[in-house]
């Protein structure tokens, strides 16, 4: 018996000595990190900002790989089935790593058996916004409005993504009812809303600003506890009258489940290095995203979000009866 605990003993301290060299030696070579969307979006935009910041605390330069395909369920697969050694990244956010399992069960990955989180780097509110000239003036008048109204009103949006959660979200909590309007992408539903095609569209606040500041769109509320920074004069759901109503398009990178922690905790220390960074700082803000807070920026804190994301949307997808292209 004695002998027994002394290899095993022998074995945890060679572990331990093991994985703490390949926390001092990673990485040894370039990594990539693969956007599951096409190049110039907010994902890749942000993906960039971010490979640029960590590749100076990591040392090595960081490729950005577009793979689209499935509404993003090709991408966010091949990081999946890569070897799980820290050099193959996968970025993206609820639409990409939850939607796509929700609705296409039995694809090519589930998140919280298949990857690994690493960290949360970009929170963007989304924005309840209406073509310019719809009657409602603030966020409760548009509630009763579609309540007294009930099937009249359009909702454009793509199908499965964040700003189609929150739709249903909407409808559930309130009890109003409005046609949904499916489209391809978040530009066309955008595109229609300015030319008033639509009347509604939850989309968000990186895409929604430009319009806004235009003056082409208006915005009821955004769906957070705080206002925007980069909106200040729109109110928050809270305090629009729309209390809990709280949803956003995170981004976060994810590595294949068997990757070593002492990998991780290295991938993590360069996200929060990068996030304490003035230049992503102001150049996050420019794009209306919020930073996440520090205790937010964990591994854990990832872990523990994702799961409760999952549970918040994957039951409401299924019940809606949505099906990937």
């Amino acid at each position: 018996m004695r002998r027994r605990t002394l290899i095993q003993l022998a074995g945890g301290a060679a572990l331990a000595r093991s994985t703490g060299a390949l926390a001092q030696s990673y990485p040894t070579k370039s990594l990539s990190i693969v956007v599951p969307y096409p190049a110039g979006g907010p994902t890749d935009t942000l993906t960039r900002i971010m490979a640029e910041a960590m590749q100076r605390t990591l040392g090595q330069s960081i490729l950005v790989e577009n793979v689209t395909g499935a509404s993003g369920a090709v991408g966010v697969t091949k990081v999946a089935r890569a070897q799980p050694d820290g050099y193959t990244l996968s970025v993206g956010h609820a639409g990409s790593h939850i939607t796509i399992w929700a609705i296409q069960p039995g694809g090519g990955f589930e998140l919280l058996r298949d990857m690994a989180p690493v960290g949360m780097f970009a929170v963007n509110p989304m924005f309840i916004s209406a073509r310019r000239n719809l009657e409602p003036a603030n966020l409760q008048e548009l509630l009763a409005w579609l309540k007294a109204n009930p099937g009249k009103a359009t909702m454009g949006g793509a199908l499965g993504t964040i700003g189609h959660m929150a739709s249903l979200d909407l409808r559930q909590r309130t009890g109003v009812t409005f046609q949904f309007v499916p489209y391809r992408g978040g530009a066309p539903a955008m595109q229609d809303l300015l030319s008033g095609q639509i009347d509604l569209l939850i989309d968000q606040a990186a895409n929604s600003l430009p319009q806004l500041r235009g003056g082409k769109i208006k915005a009821y509320a955004v769906t957070a506890g705080e206002r925007l920074a980069a909106a200040p004069e729109i109110p928050a759901a809270d305090e629009a009258g729309l209390p809990g109503f709280h949803v956003s398009v995170w981004h976060a990178i994810w590595v294949p489940r068997a990757t070593p922690d002492a990998v991780i905790d290295r991938l993590n220390a360069a996200i929060r290095e990068a996030l304490a960074s003035t230049s992503v700082q102001r150049r996050f803000a420019d794009l209306g995203q919020d930073i996440p807070k520090a205790e937010m920026q964990t591994v854990q804190r990832l872990a523990e979000f994702q799961k409760a994301e999952v549970e918040r949307w994957a039951p409401m997808l299924k019940a809606a009866n949505l099906k990937a292209d």
